[in-house]
Parts: C-alpha cells; sequence; structure tokens
C-alpha cells in the first residue's frame, strides 16, 4: 500500500480548525481516526466536499498533519483540493468548517457544491 505524507501540498487545516478537530475526535474518544475530505460529484454546481473522521487507509493517500491532526486526501479528490485551506468558525451568522478553494471556478448559493 502507498500512503503519501506530504505537508507542503493538498489542503491546509487551520490551527482554529484543527483545535476544533481535535475536541470532535476527543468527544468520540478514538485516537485511530483521521479527518477525511474527499470531493464527490453532487450538488448544484456539479462537485461537493465531504469531510468526516475514518480510520481506513486507502491506496493513494495524501496525509498530513496540523496540530496532531491528521488529514487525509484520496488521490481521486487531491488534485481538486490542492492548496484549499480549511477554517473553522463560529459567529452569529455561521458556525461550521469552511473550504476556501482556490481550484473552484464558481459555486452554488448555497456553498456546499462547486465546480
Amino acid at each position: 500500500m502507498t500512503v503519501q505524507h506530504e505537508a507542503t501540498q493538498g489542503v491546509i487545516l487551520t490551527d482554529v480548525a484543527a483545535a476544533k478537530v481535535s475536541s470532535l475526535l476527543a468527544q468520540e474518544g478514538r485516537d485511530d481516526l483521521k479527518l477525511r475530505i474527499a470531493v464527490q460529484p453532487g450538488g448544484c454546481s456539479g462537485l461537493r466536499y465531504q469531510l468526516y473522521f475514518d480510520e481506513r487507509d486507502i491506496e493513494g493517500d495524501i496525509i498530513s498533519e496540523f496540530g496532531g491532526v491528521h488529514v487525509v486526501t484520496d488521490k481521486m479528490s487531491a488534485p481538486y483540493l490542492t492548496g484549499a485551506t480549511i477554517d473553522f468558525v463560529d459567529t452569529i451568522e455561521k458556525q461550521g468548517f469552511t473550504i476556501d478553494n482556490p481550484n473552484a471556478t464558481g459555486s452554488c448559493a448555497c456553498g456546499d457544491s462547486f465546480h
């Protein structure tokens, strides 16, 4: 199995997002989970993001570490996510993870999908 460890390519997890993910992982009570970020067909713009905890190691995964959090991207999603920054926002207007993706040429009004 080939798993690449790259901190200079792929996605970037901000310190705030890494702290939130660490907090969520602590609530799960498991130390074998990683944050997996994938791009899937769907949404009104053609592609949409998926963020979830995963214990699997898949052939070709790209793994980066941010503040003790392992972030995993599969080899098919990686080209769509190179240079994307994942942050966590907690304001009166919005709470949740945000993705700033320089590869997205457009997005839908709800912000859940891109092309």
